[in-house]
């Protein structure tokens, strides 16, 4: 259960243009032990060592499993009701 590929949705959205960079959005969703949860992931072109002139399959291939990776290894912290 702890491959969100398998288990889970992981769907494109599309290719954005922010500024200087190029991003590959994505949208997760999923139940994992009784949690439902949705998260968007937005992989940056560059960073994930890939150029605009490579084929979208290979872009969205590449950067959903860089995005999965990194997704899974977050350490995420809950927010104080005294921070809101």
């Amino acid at each position: 259960m702890k491959d969100l590929s398998e288990n889970n949705l992981v769907r494109f959205k599309n290719i954005s243009r922010k500024k200087e960079s190029i991003y590959a959005n994505f949208k997760v969703e999923g139940i994992r032990r009784g949690v439902l949860f949705s998260a968007s992931i937005a992989v940056d072109l560059a960073a994930a060592e890939m150029q605009p002139s490579d084929t979208l399959e290979e872009i969205i291939h590449k950067c959903a499993h860089i995005g999965l990776k990194e997704f899974q290894e977050a350490n995420f912290q809950v927010e104080g009701l005294e921070q809101l």
